[in-house]
């Protein structure tokens, strides 16, 4: 519960809620979906890909963290030379089943948003100045009516923006039919993150927290010493995600290659001066050790040709989808490239579905730097773009958070100088002492919800 007063932004945003309000441990709309996966709608159209909503007429791509915090927040992190964020993906409480109740849900995700929630308020100012969501705001499917339950409930107290990109379930609608499904694609996100005005959002019911701005599902968020692209993987649940056609194999509405390469270009002359680091965050992982969760090669291999095209590299790639902690160093042109997945922010913690190859492994230009963490956590990045260090930390239901790795790369020489929940490496290289192991046993599923 929260108590005190609620930050302002300087468009009158209002992030957490201050009234006090108990906690919930049981869904105001049941999430009655698994039907739909058995529905002849879904058998027929599983392997389809939705249209991307355009940007909102007369919006700029970017947009800039200073529209969204109070001026002395921004002065005081440029003054300090460096920002602090959360992220990842995944969190939305919806995974009910015999073994596990709505209860049960809700409080896992709550673990995760009351655990970022503490991290706001022990550190204050100088502390993580939002959060950047990696998709999968709601489960099963993106409709108006989950809201409430896996986004604003949850998440009432976190007193910083929510920015998010999309993930395919976010994409995914339903309805209250099997046969077709009842609303558009993105919507209910679209509402809620992509609104022309910050206004009180009806999916929010009584909490204050206001809708977000950003100008499509796709932008850059420009922040101190930071600049995110997020970009749109598209609805499918296995197979990996898409940023375009494919050469069209997948019709599409909108392609976010130009836009990926602009922004590429409009940001290179900054990551050159040291200004700014660069991260990509798309919900689908170019890279996992689970082939259904992840690893789509169309998917980096678009992103890779903006980036040729560009002339410039992120710095970081950040993903879920997979549920779970998993990082990798891509080496390109030279360079280390942390590539992580964060897809642990509450749905579920799931093993990978076959055998994952022993940290260290190495295949092609990327290396598995740890065995993957099967536990609820979190992502918090900081740079001063002369270095980015990411550090996942645990959000156990009941418990105290740890940290079971981390991550810090020397931007100017483009290599990885710590790595392994703090214990120094010699570029990149596995940790000696290997990452706490997840406390649920591997299983076997059938099926990437």
């Amino acid at each position: 519960m929260s108590t005190g007063t609620s930050l302002s932004g300087p468009g009158n945003q209002v992030y957490a809620d201050p009234k006090v309000t108990p906690g919930e441990n049981a869904f105001q709309v049941d999430n009655t979906s698994d039907a739909y996966y058995n529905s002849p709608y879904y058998l027929r159209h599983k392997n389809q890909v939705q249209p991307i909503p355009p940007r909102r007429t007369g919006a700029l791509p970017y947009i800039n963290l200073a529209d969204y915090l109070p001026g002395e927040m921004v002065t005081a992190i440029t003054k300090a030379g460096k920002i602090s964020f959360h992220a990842v993906g995944d969190t939305g409480a919806a995974k009910v089943s015999k073994t596990q109740t709505a209860g049960t849900a809700i409080a896992k995700e709550a673990a995760v948003a009351n655990a970022m929630v503490a991290d706001v308020r022990s550190s204050g100012v100088g502390g993580p100045a939002f959060f950047f969501h990696l998709g999968d705001v709601v489960y099963n499917f993106g409709e108006a009516q989950y809201y409430y339950d896996q986004f604003y409930e949850p998440f009432r107290e976190y007193d910083r923006p929510i920015f998010a990109i999309p993930g395919n379930h976010d994409g995914m609608v339903f309805g209250p039919s099997s046969t077709a499904p009842q609303v558009p694609t993105l919507a209910a996100f679209l509402s809620n993150f992509c609104a022309a005005a910050p206004e009180p959002s009806p999916d929010a019911m009584s909490i204050a927290r206001t809708v977000m701005t950003q100008p499509a599902v796709y932008f850059t968020l420009d922040a101190p010493f930071v600049s995110i692209i997020g970009l749109y993987s598209n609805v499918l649940d296995t197979g990996g995600g898409i940023i375009s056609s494919q050469q069209g194999h997948f019709p599409l509405v909108d392609d976010q290659l130009t836009f990926l390469t602009e922004e590429l270009q409009r940001l290179k002359a900054k990551r050159q001066a040291g200004e700014r680091a660069i991260i990509i965050a798309v919900h689908h992982p170019p890279l996992s050790v689970d082939a259904k969760t992840g690893g789509s090669g169309g998917l980096m291999k678009d992103i890779d040709s903006c980036c040729k095209k560009a002339g410039v590299w992120p710095d970081a790639l950040l993903s879920g989808h997979a549920h779970l902690y998993q990082r990798f160093t891509r080496t390109l042109n030279g360079r280390q490239v942390p590539y992580v997945v964060a897809g642990s922010g509450g749905y579920a913690a799931t093993p990978p579905q076959q055998a994952a190859p022993p940290a260290g492994t190495v295949i092609g230009d990327h290396k598995l730097e740890v065995d993957p963490i099967i536990e609820f956590g979190y992502l918090t990045l900081t740079t001063d773009a002369k270095s980015l260090t990411m550090s996942f930390k645990t959000a156990p239901r009941g418990g105290t958070g740890t940290e079971l790795d981390s991550v810090t790369v020397n931007l100017v020489q483009g290599r990885i100088v710590v790595s392994g929940a703090g214990i120094q490496s010699s570029g990149g290289t596995k940790p000696t002492t290997p990452p706490k192991k997840g406390s649920h046993p591997p299983t076997k599923t059938t099926r990437k919800r």
